[in-house]
């Protein structure tokens, strides 16, 4: 087992125990796979890796509360540290006590530092760092890599996410280059100001879209910068599963073993299993709460729509095994008169039993892991989702 302190120190903020971060990892015993499984100590708890986090990008999940979360036994959430920057603004949640007082969830919590809202809001990035229109104001507001660690100093989160830009895909070599050098760029700026800014877990962002030679070269040059933690950006943004798995092949024998490592934007459960496969110990997503607000159900066979004609009048719950609060209760047949009908109430049952379903998948990855049973679970997953999601099948090989 391999275990130790990451850099980081103790937290600062309301709520921080002083507790220095953390990290222990077991490797699986599985022929051909790289996964892992162990925990990330932190001052508001530890979190069971490899482990997911739900994304409540504004300090709060659509439809649902902390107690839900609770409830279904999330150890850790994203939030967006952009937008809390904007509204309420950090002197708001600084003169609460932190984020953790001000939103009143105790546990660990993550921040991104704004780098995909470049892409996703239509930032605008130079060297100095990303210009933004605020979209709640429209008030012009420029974000450098400092900026980005003052603010999450400021919150008082736990593991903090340092600034890079994000290109979407598909994007020139030439435009991926820019961006991919530039995310360099402010990382060793981030390196170099981290102990002024802030004392949480700073997480280092590889890019590179999906020319794997530069996102190796990238990840070696990032190895020695000194973060606690190393994720991988820009994936799940509009390449195909092929070229996404080629990315995390050529990371996994480059990111440094001890320390965690971390997929950003990833929750459906073929990448997540195939991410686990090659050594990825963090994820987050919306995907959960987003296809719940749609209607659509995620699930061992995969995913079912909610609102289709033969589910009308249905007795069933959506999975009979299933132990959530949603399929404990309520039938599908109900659950798509309220989605048709417009009552959130469907939009919420859904979603809540989106985030069971992963949070019961994470578990029963970490426990394939310490059987040796992986590469089983695998095969189950490929068996329910593959067809359902992605066209091509010749990446189960790899």
């Amino acid at each position: 087992m391999q275990q130790g302190q990451v850099r980081g120190g103790a937290a600062s903020g309301a709520g921080g125990t002083g507790t220095p971060f953390e990290f222990r990892v077991e490797p699986s015993n599985e022929a051909g796979s790289r996964a892992r499984s162990g925990t990330l100590h932190t001052p508001h708890g530890t979190l069971d890796l490899p482990c997911f986090l739900p994304v409540a990008t504004r300090g709060a999940l659509r439809l649902l509360d902390w107690a839900d979360l609770e409830h279904l036994g999330f150890e850790a959430v994203l939030m967006n540290s952009y937008h809390l920057m904007l509204r309420p603004g950090t002197a708001v949640v600084a003169a609460a006590g932190g984020l953790h007082s001000f939103v009143g969830w105790d546990r660990p919590i993550v921040t991104d530092s704004g780098g995909f809202q470049a892409m996703s809001l239509g930032g605008v990035a130079s060297d100095e760092g990303i210009r933004f229109k605020s979209v709640y104001d429209g008030s012009s507001c420029l974000l450098t890599p400092e900026d980005a660690l003052t603010v999450q100093a400021e919150l008082g989160v736990d593991v903090a996410v340092a600034l890079d830009e994000c290109p979407r895909l598909p994007a020139s070599s030439t435009r991926v280059e820019v961006a991919t050098r530039r995310s360099l760029e402010w990382a060793r700026r981030s390196a170099e100001a981290f102990d002024l800014y802030g004392r949480q877990l700073l997480v280092g962002v590889v890019q590179g879209g999906t020319d794997v030679e530069l996102r190796v070269q990238v990840a070696e040059e990032m190895a020695d910068l000194g973060f606690g933690a190393l994720a991988i950006g820009g994936l799940s943004v509009g390449e195909s599963f092929e070229e996404r798995l080629a990315v995390l092949d050529a990371l996994a024998d480059v990111l440094p073993a001890d320390r965690p490592r971390y997929l950003m934007g990833v929750g459906d459960p073929l990448t997540l299993v195939e991410a686990v496969w090659r050594g990825i110990d963090l994820f987050d997503s919306v995907l959960p709460t987003r296809l719940g607000r749609h209607g659509s159900a995620l699930g061992w066979t995969g995913r079912l729509n909610l609102r289709s004609s033969v589910l009308q009048g249905s007795e069933e719950p959506i999975d009979p095994k299933c132990g959530c609060p949603t399929c404990s209760r309520y039938s599908k047949g109900y659950l798509r008169h309220l989605l048709l009908v417009g009552e959130e109430t469907g939009r919420r049952l859904v979603s809540v039993h989106n985030l069971h379903f992963l949070k019961e998948f994470m578990e029963a990855v970490r426990k394939a892991i310490r059987l040796g049973t992986l590469a089983e679970l695998r095969a189950e997953v490929w068996d329910s989702w593959a067809r359902r999601t992605f066209k091509a099948r010749s990446a189960r090989s790899r």
